[in-house]
Formats: C-alpha cells, sequence, structure tokens
C-alpha cells in the first residue's frame, strides 16, 4: 500500500507539470491583461508598457512561465493585482468560508440521498420509488442559480424568514455563540442551494448501484439463508454497492475547495468561488493561475483516494 501511494504521488509531478503548461497557455492566450484592466482611459501607452515592464509581462511567454515555475516552486504564487496582497493570503483568506459552506452541504446530502436512494432501490416502481425518482429528477434539473433566486423570492422577499445574502449581519460586532449563529443563519439559503442540487444526483448514483448488486447472486443466496432483509441489504448489498459511491465522494473533493461560484454569487458569500469569479473579469492571472494549480492538484488527490476507499471497501482489491 505505502509503495502504490508514494508512486502514485511521483506520478502527479509530471501530470501537475503537463497541467500548469496547458493553464498557463490558456491563461496568456486569453484577450487583455491586468494593466489593461486597471489602466484609467486617461493612461498613455507608454505608461501602460512601463507597468507590463514591471510586471513582466513584456517577456516571451516560455520565459514567463519558467519564472512562474521558479516562484511557485518556492511558494511564492505572486501577488493578486485585484486585492494587492499576496496570491496565497487571499486564497486563505476566503477559501474556508467555501470550505465550510460546501462541507456542511456535503455531508447533508450523503445523509439525506444514500437512505433515499437505498429505499428507492429495494422498492423499485413503487409510488415511494417514483416520488423520490421524481424529485431527485427535478433536484438535477434545475439550475442552482434559478433555484436560488426562488429561495430568495419566497424564503427572503415574501415571507422575510432568511436574509439576502452575506455572511454575517450589517454592522454586526457579535463575537463567540452568537457570531456562530449569525453566520448559519446567512448560510442557511446557499447551504440549501447547494444540497438539494447535490442530492439528486447523488441519489440516482446510489439507486442505480444498490439495484445492480440486489440482482446478483450471492443475494438471492442469502435471502435463501433465511438472513433478515435488513442484514441482506446493508451489510451484503450495500458494501458491495459503495464503490461507485465512493469514486463519486472522493471526486467531490476539488467542489468543496473550490467553492460554489454562482451559488456564492447570487447570496454575495464571500467565498473563493465568488472571489476566482471576481478576479476573472479583472483578469487577475496571477491568483487565476494559482487557483487552477490547486484545483487540479485537489483532483488527483481526490483520483488518489478513491483508489485507496476502494481497497478499504471491498478486501478482494489490492493495490500494487
Amino acid at each position: 500500500m505505502i509503495k502504490y501511494i508514494i508512486r502514485r504521488i511521483l506520478q502527479m509531478i509530471p501530470i501537475l507539470l503537463g497541467v500548469s503548461i496547458i493553464i498557463f497557455v490558456v491563461i496568456s492566450l486569453a484577450p487583455g491583461d491586468a494593466v489593461d484592466n486597471k489602466a484609467n482611459p486617461n493612461m498613455t501607452e507608454e505608461k501602460k508598457q512601463e507597468l507590463r515592464e514591471q510586471m513582466g509581462l513584456d517577456k516571451p511567454l516560455p520565459v514567463r512561465y519558467v519564472n512562474w515555475l521558479k516562484d511557485s516552486l518556492t511558494g511564492n504564487f505572486g501577488e493578486s493585482t485585484k486585492f494587492k496582497q499576496p496570491v496565497v493570503d487571499v486564497i486563505n483568506t476566503y477559501i474556508w468560508n467555501s470550505f465550510f459552506l460546501a462541507l456542511t452541504a456535503f455531508i447533508a446530502s450523503i445523509f439525506i440521498a444514500v437512505p433515499i436512494g437505498i429505499v428507492s432501490a429495494t422498492k423499485q416502481y413503487s409510488f415511494i420509488d417514483g416520488f423520490f425518482t421524481v424529485l431527485a429528477l427535478i433536484g438535477i434539473s434545475l439550475p442552482a442559480f434559478f433555484l436560488g433566486l426562488l429561495l430568495i423570492k419566497f424564503l427572503a422577499f415574501d415571507f422575510k424568514i432568511f436574509p439576502v445574502g452575506g455572511m454575517t449581519s450589517t454592522g454586526s460586532t457579535a463575537t463567540g455563540f452568537k457570531h456562530i449563529i449569525d453566520v448559519l443563519y446567512h448560510m442557511f439559503l446557499p447551504f440549501l442551494v447547494l444540497t438539494l442540487v447535490q442530492v439528486g444526483a447523488l441519489m440516482r448514483y446510489t439507486r442505480t448501484s444498490v439495484l445492480e448488486v440486489i440482482r446478483q447472486d450471492y443475494i438471492r443466496t442469502a435471502r435463501a439463508k433465511g438472513l433478515k432483509e435488513s442484514i441482506v441489504i446493508y451489510k451484503h448489498a450495500f458494501r458491495n454497492a459503495l464503490i461507485p459511491i465512493v469514486t463519486i465522494l472522493a471526486l467531490s473533493l476539488p467542489s468543496l475547495f473550490g467553492g460554489a461560484m454562482i451559488t456564492e454569487r447570487i447570496f454575495a458569500w464571500p467565498g473563493i468561488g465568488r472571489v476566482a469569479f471576481d478576479c476573472l473579469n479583472a483578469r487577475d492571472y496571477q491568483f487565476l493561475m494559482a487557483f487552477n494549480m490547486f484545483m487540479a492538484m485537489l483532483a488527483l488527490v481526490g483520483n488518489l483516494i478513491a483508489d485507496i476507499s476502494y481497497a478499504v471497501v471491498d478486501p478482494r482489491i489490492r493495490l500494487k
């Protein structure tokens, strides 16, 4: 197992290098640069060129990439042109807001979707199965921005139960437990949107996986032995149905840190997804480069966790 993990980590190095080249080239080919975004209409071309020289934007693309790579290997991802702070500080400031929101929605969706998926599979074609299937399809079909606007319309404007957006009340100086309650109160609507969006897909994956397993011969043998249905389903069937579910959960790792760009934008949640969108509009390529590399690394780590989880879930799988 240890040798396998070490080998996989070493394989990530050339993959990340290739990904960094692709991301750097794509970002460099985008029209405009940081100078164009922050330049005022009265700035002369000479001044713009001077700024580009100061920022290293006048150098050839390969030279700029090598300079970026050297700095990034030392942990220096440059300075955000939008926030006027080191990129690492900007990411560290906002990423935990997104992580807290995404993690709570992720855990809630698991506790809701997995049991519903199991019940739907064991009661296939029943009223319960049809009811939850329709709800799941609605959740999958509705875009996050539309669902968010609906919740704002009814729960924020019409009934005034929850705030429209933000992370805390305007002018609030609350600390301790009161601050936590205030954050949770503001977080409920974006949390609800993310949970509903994830529940539908995860429920369908669980239902399909369990359905495939309960048709196997060993499940019929377990029932023929006289085992209780709950033991057959939850001890024998569900464990073998976990492999595709584990894959989905492990590959969701980047979304926990990547933020929900649209949802955070709608609810004015100060998360990393909203910041990434603002930096994209501001042509803050230093931030975008670091953020995309971070997401690529999380995707590779998620794949590694999924492979390791296979061996934990199914003893027949051996990692070599």
